[in-house]
Formats: structure tokens, sequence, C-alpha cells
């Protein structure tokens, strides 16, 4: 559990890990956890039957590959990507992003795998 009476730096938080797509837990919201991640490169085609995601990104570039066509983010430009959706997060440049999901979403949704992990908490 995060420490409420405190403040969170995003960007101290980013220094304190480099490990790619490995989601750290840095809030709680309600039944949502508010979560950072690196990543770079491709990660797996998944869909979050009962959950909308919220990506923003934070430094980097992000595509969210979609079946319908892709969306492109900056910094400070976020997306949701609705229940059901099916959807492959890429970034070609290493890119810090911040995620907001219901506790105990599964970061390869669906799709399972050996890539599924956790959040760890910072």
């Amino acid at each position: 559990m995060t420490d409420s009476s405190v403040p969170v730096n995003i960007a101290d938080k980013l220094s304190q890990f480099t490990d790619l797509w490995s989601q750290k837990k840095i809030a709680d919201v309600n039944d949502y956890e508010v979560k950072l991640a690196k990543l770079k490169g491709e990660f797996v085609w998944h869909t979050h039957e009962d959950t909308d995601e919220l990506f923003l990104v934070i430094s980097g570039r992000l595509t969210l590959q979609l079946r319908d066509g892709d969306v492109v983010l900056g910094p400070g430009e976020l997306y949701v990507v609705p229940r059901g959706v099916e959807h492959c997060p890429v970034a070609d440049e290493e890119t810090a992003i911040l995620l907001l999901e219901p506790t105990g979403t599964l970061n390869t949704g669906d799709a399972g795998g050996p890539r599924s992990k956790t959040p760890e908490a910072l």
C-alpha cells in the first residue's frame, strides 16, 4: 500500500527502476491502481474484457496498435482503450507511461503467458 500522506513525484519514481514492461504501483485510487512502466519494443496483443485501460505518456512515444488503426501518443497525451478492444502497445524508443486500471488487472489481459506480471509497489 502506498503512503497517501506524501505527494508522489513521478520523475523520482521513474528514476528508481530501469526494467522494461514491468508495472510499478505508485498509488491507489478507490479500487484502482496508478502504475508506472517503461516500455521499449512490442508487447502482446490482448484484451481486457471487463475494464477500460488508461495510458498516459510521460516521455517518449507510444503506439497503441488497434485492429481498426493505430493511436500514436506523445508526452502529455492520454488514450483510454475501451474494455473488450484488442490492443498491442509498441514503443520504438524507451517510453515512460502512467496507467490507471482496476486493482488486479493483469498486464497481458486475456493473452496470459510469460510476460504476465503483477505490479510491484514502489
